[in-house]
C-alpha cells in the first residue's frame, strides 16, 4: 500500500547567505511558521520542480514533512529542527534573536 502524503514544506539554503529558507508563494522566507504548507502531493511535486529551478537564489531544495497539529508548524525530523535554529558552534543569527 502506498504511503499517504503528509503536510510538507519546501526548504533550501539561500545561495548568498547560507540561511535555511522556506517557500511561501513565490518568495523565500526564513522562518518555518511563515512557510507555505503543501497538502496535495501533485501540487507539491510541481512546486518542488519550480523551486529547484531557482538556482540563482537557493541550493539544496527539497520537500520535508511537518506537523500542523494545534495550529502551529513543527518539524517532524531532528535534522530540520537543527537546521531551523542555525549553526551550533556559538549563538549568532537566529540563535541571538531567540
Amino acid at each position: 500500500m502506498a504511503k499517504s502524503f503528509k503536510p510538507s514544506v519546501i526548504t533550501a539554503n539561500a545561495l548568498l547567505e547560507g540561511d535555511v529558507v522556506y517557500l511561501q508563494g513565490d518568495d523565500w522566507v526564513r522562518t518555518l511558521d511563515a512557510a507555505e504548507i503543501l497538502t496535495d502531493e501533485a501540487d507539491a511535486e510541481i512546486r518542488l520542480l519550480e523551486a529547484s529551478a531557482r538556482v540563482e537564489e537557493v541550493v539544496g531544495v527539497y520537500l520535508t514533512t511537518v506537523d500542523t497539529t494545534g495550529g502551529t508548524i513543527k518539524t517532524t525530523h531532528f535534522r530540520e529542527a537543527f537546521r531551523a535554529t542555525g549553526p551550533s558552534n556559538y549563538a549568532h543569527g537566529k540563535q541571538e534573536s531567540a
